[in-house]
């Protein structure tokens, strides 16, 4: 027989797995993104040295040369974000919205393998401290072999959103 803590408890855990289940990058995270990731609408590489078009879209389908429109580009942004919020969501980690963004964002960066792998992602699980996830968060500022401002920055965001609901 389950005592009435056991049913809180489960009733509780199902309503957060339903809850991740129906999250969805904000219209704050999709804003932010376009700003961070900046609209390209013909290829360059990116500092690490990616061939990047978009609103940072790479992939094998992105080719020296191309040019795209600036509709393609949000149509690209939607599609890259769906596969990075099925990502996130399988690790269930994001228990509000704050998480699910921040991990959207990083992810979108870095990709989600990454940081399925990352020490970010253990520190989150383990439930560690604010100081210690933020911490995680800002290791990852660096690009070509060289510390950039503008991950700085996006680590940053990244980090405060983590902690908003």
């Amino acid at each position: 027989m389950k005592s009435k803590i056991s049913i809180r408890w489960t009733m509780e855990a199902e309503m957060i797995v339903q809850q991740e289940d129906q999250m969805r990058a904000s219209g704050q995270l999709v804003e932010k993104l376009k700003e961070m990731e900046g609209l390209r609408l013909e290829t360059y590489q990116d500092a690490a040295g990616v061939l990047t078009i978009g609103y940072g879209h790479t992939g094998r389908d992105v080719r020296m040369g191309d040019r795209i429109s600036k509709y393609w580009a949000e149509d690209l942004l939607q599609r890259d974000l769906r596969a990075v919020e099925d990502g996130v969501r399988a690790l269930g980690v994001a228990r509000t919205q704050g998480q699910f963004d921040a991990l959207v964002s990083f992810a979108f960066n870095v990709g989600v393998d990454r940081l399925s792998t990352s020490m970010l992602l253990r520190r989150i699980r383990d439930g560690d401290s604010r100081e210690l996830i933020v911490s995680e968060f800002m290791r990852w500022v660096w690009a070509g072999g060289r510390r950039q401002k503008g991950l700085e920055r996006r680590r940053a965001w990244e980090a405060e959103r983590f902690f908003e609901n």
